[in-house]
């Protein structure tokens, strides 16, 4: 190695080194390891500099050289520190943006491991000072033993990052932590309950054999969610071969807008990849194609990915809790069960699923495997004994009371177990013998039990003292109003917030231990997530029977309170410029997620009342940028994260997102000149008030707008045929979204049926692609209606195809007669496109019209290409991976792309005139490249 080469190194060390100390010197914490950290940097810092130096003025042929040399070798002591400090470097910044560093390292590290840095930073400043003292002999003996410590603590501390790097990888595909619920869940079983669940022989057979699905239907409160978190208990305890899976979901009311089926398979994939990084490169390959652009895998994508896994393993089973509680308005349930049956059909997976007696749920396990779950009388009785030391001290003194106590709460429970704990709470508060028999004579029996239960909580609610009966009846609205489930720390920042004040005064902040003893045992907290619950799902839906009785003013105090907390002072200097400020921002302010997200749902029913807190809200810009801010960041962070919202957002725009149309119409009527004068104003995407509301449904938002100037025969407003946003303009929006009553507003209001321009031309291939054929049939029967073929030639039934959507299909070519076999300008016939996409239903459909088998063969499915998320604008189908694509950032909201085939074949963009950047991946980005 020459001198120079030595110089380097060095050179290097201090560079780094030097960052590493700019971290660390920026940190707010006052921890001692981070300030040893940085005490014992800045001393290494000092000595490197000293040998710098000293290199310069050294002799390239004397026995120090030679010695100083092998100090800067590769996987030197230099070396492997300076690797040591990039991991340490990489763990404080993000993506090369500096986090907290503070926060991030006191996180991250472990006091072990801060302390093996300390060490090795003192065994490199102790090798460098035996170097400054020119004793060649010693430094070589020393360069051979902390070459040998180093390269031992460098390996380990490389095994720690990438051990974190995968973590964020399964983070990145499931924020869903059902591991900590089950934790919570398993934690509440009385010792020797549910027994009779494991020993049952439906169970042991669904164990054991291949394939196999087992129902396990209950009453409510009958203790179905307690048997699934035992099956599960047991299976993670005994099946500890590698090559067996279990994975497992906990249905929830309260969780519905994150369990859709992409959610709940992600987080099942999980599962099965959290002990077996070996199995995650499918999973690792989707993560490339997706994390740095900001997009999310598909339900299709996930669930190939999951397939994938789950044909690595010998076994997988599959417990899914409260079947009931997962949504099937939107068909959730039902494609949740499709999937799970078709990983079945693959692959040994053996399905368990609990449930209500709910019919459409019955018929799903006809012929099936079935165990009901009911709660046994040996069960209750361990439960009553086990809570003997939660009672008053009359029965913990008498052995008799305490028998007379099991025996009349097991009689009455009739198979309920929820039953069980809300019999055994009435006795809290009694206070002889006498007292007890009287409530234990009075306790009724089965079903009809629970609202009579739950009638005696909240009378002893109601016999506390008053502040803490207003105390209990805020948090039980809160919980049962909640869009989401709430954590303590949340309820607790939401109960301190005092209308009319501009911050939150931390002394107002109550402490969650103290509320939980008001509750009278409807409320549960979840120690691992520290998520309040109520104690069944009963209990919403009795609490939501009372409510407007109960606490008739909780929804409008929600509202305020939410709409206090955004108008806060600290809010009003607007959205965060970058990721780290914003997550900064979230963490420091514990309701902002919630707020932000939810005050619309909460103000809705109540928008004349929360008239004036609501306007001074919306009519504050920097205050509505922040919160459009934090409503718009995906669970899933990404780099830019915080770029990906509306800038330049106003009244206008909000009220019509949500269709706030009273606050709008009041505001409007008042004559508020920044409201008024802004009607026509459009966002940062290019979109009116009126296109958003069109886009959103709002069938009433939409007239008003008309109504107040939003189109031509007004001198205020913008044309109703105006062109802007991703759909182009307000007919096409609504007609992709399939809202029939807006769609048929703007007809009666003279929208444009035929207007071109949006990502898909106009509104009828819009009102195609996506399948909404009561819309189609609404464009097409206007008089002056042209629904002919866009400039490359893709007809309706083309659209139609290309989308998917078999009902309108075949509409088109049996009522409205369109060929199959019409190719657009590149000779893609609808047939083509079908099979092309693999939708065989279509396919064989359009084959039996065409009846051209030649073509037929030419439009095999092409389904083994590896393509992207990206899909092309003019054909519809995904980039493949490895090619090259095109984009357009002015056309469809900046949101437009065209594959290479396409534009080979002299496909261009809604503008000829535009150009068109020319992008590839690399390593998982889209990346510009050069012609």
């Amino acid at each position: 190695m020459d001198p120079l080469s030595a110089t380097a190194s060095v050179i290097a060390v201090l560079q780094l080194s030097s960052k590493v100390v700019g971290y660390l010197t920026d940190v707010k914490d006052a921890s001692k390891e981070r300030a040893r950290c940085a005490i014992e940097a800045c001393n290494l810092h000092s000595l490197l500099l000293n040998l710098r130096f000293r290199l310069d003025e050294g002799s390239a042929d004397t026995s120090w050289y030679t010695a100083i040399r092998a100090l800067a070798v590769k996987s030197g002591p230099l070396d492997q520190f300076k690797q040591a400090l990039e991991l340490l470097q990489t763990k404080m910044t993000d993506g090369g943006r500096v986090k907290n560093a503070g926060e991030a390292l006191l996180w991250k590290f472990k006091k072990e491991e801060i302390a093996s840095i300390l060490d090795r930073m003192e065994r490199l400043k102790s090798t460098v000072e035996i170097a400054l003292q020119m004793d060649h002999f010693k430094l070589s003996q020393a360069i051979v033993c902390n070459t040998r410590t180093i390269k031992d603590d460098t390996a380990s501390v490389r095994v720690h990052v990438e051990d974190i790097e995968y973590r964020n990888l399964l983070e990145w595909v499931s924020p869903l932590d059902y591991p900590a619920q089950q934790s919570d869940v398993i934690k509440r079983r009385q010792e020797g309950t549910g027994q009779w669940f494991l020993d049952a022989p439906e169970v042991a057979k669904w164990r054991s054999e291949a394939k196999a699905t087992l129902f396990c239907p209950g009453i409510p409160g009958a203790g179905k969610t307690m048997a699934a978190a035992i099956a599960i208990d047991s299976l993670l305890k005994s099946e500890q071969d590698s090559s067996v899976g279990v994975a497992y979901v906990y249905c929830n009311y309260k969780d519905r807008k994150e369990q859709d089926v992409t959610g709940m398979l992600a987080a099942i994939l999980k599962q099965l990849l959290q002990d077996q990084p070996s199995l995650a490169e499918p999973l690792t390959r989707l993560h490339e194609q997706h994390a740095h652009k900001g997009t999310r895998p598909s339900a299709d994508e996930i669930s190939t990915t999951l397939q994938s896994v789950i044909l690595e393993l010998s076994t997988v089973y599959i417990v899914v809790d409260a079947l009931d509680e997962c949504r099937n308005d939107d068909g959730t349930r039902r494609w949740l069960l499709a999937r799970i049956r078709d990983l079945q059909s693959k692959a040994d997976v053996r399905f368990l699923a609990t449930s209500r007696f709910l019919p459409d749920i019955i018929d799903e396990f006809k012929e099936l495997g079935r165990l009901e779950v009911r709660a046994c009388d040996e069960d209750v009785r361990r439960f009553v004994a086990g809570q003997v030391h939660r009672l008053p001290n009359c029965i913990q003194r008498k052995h008799e009371l305490q028998e007379l106590v099991q025996d009349k709460i097991a009689q009455s429970v009739d198979g309920m177990f929820l039953l069980a704990r809300l019999h055994t709470d009435s006795l809290l508060d009694k206070r002889t013998p006498k007292e007890i028999k009287v409530t234990l004579a009075r306790l009724s029996k089965g079903s009809a039990a629970l609202d009579g239960a739950y009638k005696d909580a909240i009378q002893r609610i109601e016999g506390q003292l008053a502040g803490d009966c207003e105390r209990a009846k805020n948090v039980l609205s809160w919980i049962t109003y909640a869009q989401r489930p709430l954590t303590t720390a949340e309820i607790c920042h939401a109960l301190a917030v005092e209308h009319q004040e501009e911050e939150l005064d931390p002394e107002n902040v109550p402490d969650m231990e103290e509320l939980v003893s008001v509750y009278a045992g409807l409320v549960v907290v979840d120690e691992e997530s520290r998520i309040v619950r109520l104690v069944h799902y009963t209990t919403q839906e009795y609490l939501e029977r009372i409510r407007e009785t109960w606490n008739p003013k909780a929804q409008l105090d929600i509202a305020l309170t939410c709409l206090t907390y955004l108008s806060f002072g600290s809010f009003k200097k607007g959205s965060c410029s970058t990721d780290a400020a914003l997550e900064n921002r979230l963490q420091c302010s514990v309701f902002l997620d919630y707020a932000a997200k939810y005050w619309v749902q909460h103000t809705l029913p109540v928008q004349d009342d929360a008239y004036d807190l609501a306007c001074s809200f919306l009519l504050h810009r920097e205050s509505i940028s922040c919160a459009t801010q934090v409503m718009s960041v995906s669970t899933y962070r990404y780099p830019g994260h915080s770029k990906g919202f509306p800038h330049n957002t106003g009244f206008i725009h909000l009220t019509a997102r949500f269709g706030l149309t009273i606050l709008l119409k009041r505001c409007l009527e008042s004559g508020k000149r920044e409201v008024v004068n802004s009607v026509d104003s459009k966002d940062s995407y290019d979109r009116s008030g009126l296109y958003i509301a069109a886009e959103n449904g709002h069938a009433e938002t939409v007239n008003l707008l008309l109504d107040k100037g939003a189109d031509l025969l007004f001198n205020k407003g913008a044309n109703i045929n105006a062109q802007g946003g991703h759909y182009g303009n307000a007919l096409q929006a609504a007609s992709y979204g399939g809202h029939e009553q807006v769609v048929k507003l703007l007809l009666d209001k003279g929208a444009d049926v035929n207007a071109q321009g949006g990502r898909y031309g106009n509104a009828f291939h819009a009102a195609a692609y996506e399948g909404h054929l009561r819309v189609l049939e609404l464009l097409m029967s206007k008089e002056t209606a042209m629904p002919l073929h866009d400039r490359y030639g893709r007809t309706l039934l083309w659209w139609a195809a290309a989308g998917g959507n078999t009902a309108t299909v075949e509409v088109l070519v049996t009522r409205y007669s369109f060929d199959p076999l019409m190719p657009n300008k590149f000779g893609q016939t609808p047939f083509w496109i079908a099979s092309k996409k693999g939708y065989i239903e279509i396919s064989e459909f359009l084959g039996k019209e065409c009846g051209d088998t030649e073509i037929q063969r030419q439009a095999l499915p092409g389904n083994d290409d590896n393509r992207t998320s990206i899909s092309c604008d003019v054909c519809t189908l995904n980039v493949k991976g490895n090619a090259f694509h095109f984009h357009c950032q002015y056309c469809a909201g900046g949101d437009w792309d065209m594959c290479a085939e396409c534009k080979g074949r002299g496909a261009f963009c809604e503008d000829a005139t535009h150009l068109l950047v020319k992008r590839t991946t690399n390593k998982g980005n889209w990346v510009e490249v050069t012609s």
